[in-house]
């Protein structure tokens, strides 16, 4: 799997050098961060502009390409004895799970769950998430009611959000919580609403109709994960 930019591959040799299994660089890069780099003893190869671009698929790889390891998801039974995790029903745009993912980890999630999806865009995720997926458990459920009826079953209380919810900072959380968001178009499907035990939402402070998803999540994270 190749992942691209300096950033992220920076966040890797600094944090999950286990996972880099060659460097792939298409420009000259600082003494400093080659010694860096050169110090975990993975191979380092030069590549040319045109093998860089077409191995990031025209992606902006600032000369940095990385060739790592498969990301490994998360099982759900890894994340049972959480205390806080996030479920995805739905949603499917890897800008907004990336930034959702990040989120879930600067904030203090311990987990998130895409639902009602099969599969997820592993190397455009990790860059969206700007690696943070590397750090945060993901898994993936595809059947969003199945997983929410076990959610129920291991104890979690179950937040959905809605426009029409009580706002986030009149809600008493539990200590076992999941936070549900739904997609930005239909938001959560209607049957996964009625399992839900409490409807939360962002209070505007001015009217307006409603925040990105991945915005609504970063402060609905930061409330319930210091509630």
């Amino acid at each position: 799997m190749i992942i691209y930019g300096k950033q992220i591959c920076m966040t890797l040799v600094q944090r999950h050098p286990e996972l880099i299994e060659r460097f792939l660089l298409a420009k000259e890069v600082d003494k400093k961060e080659f010694s860096k780099i050169k110090k975990i003893g993975k191979p380092i190869e030069r590549v040319d502009p045109k093998k860089a671009q077409a191995l990031a698929r025209g992606g902006n790889h600032q000369g940095w390409l990385c060739e790592v390891r498969p990301y490994r998801y998360a099982d759900f039974s890894e994340l049972k004895d959480a205390d806080f995790l996030v479920v995805l029903a739905g949603l499917t745009d890897v800008g907004n799970i990336g930034a959702i993912i990040r989120s879930a980890y600067a904030l203090g999630a311990d987990g998130v769950i895409a639902s009602g999806v099969k599969q997820l865009q592993s190397e455009a995720l990790i860059r969206a998430s700007a690696g943070a997926m590397f750090d945060m458990p993901v898994a993936i459920v595809p059947s969003l009611l199945d997983l929410l009826n076990e959610l129920k079953q291991k104890g979690f209380t179950l937040y959905g959000t809605g426009t029409d919810g009580e706002p986030v900072e009149k809600v008493q959380i539990e200590r076992k919580r999941v936070l549900v968001l739904g997609s930005e178009g239909e938001g959560i499907p209607k049957r996964a609403m009625e399992r839900m035990d409490r409807i939360v939402t962002v209070r505007m402070a001015r009217p307006f109709d409603s925040l990105n998803v991945s915005a609504a999540a970063a402060i609905l994270i930061y409330r319930m994960g210091h509630a």
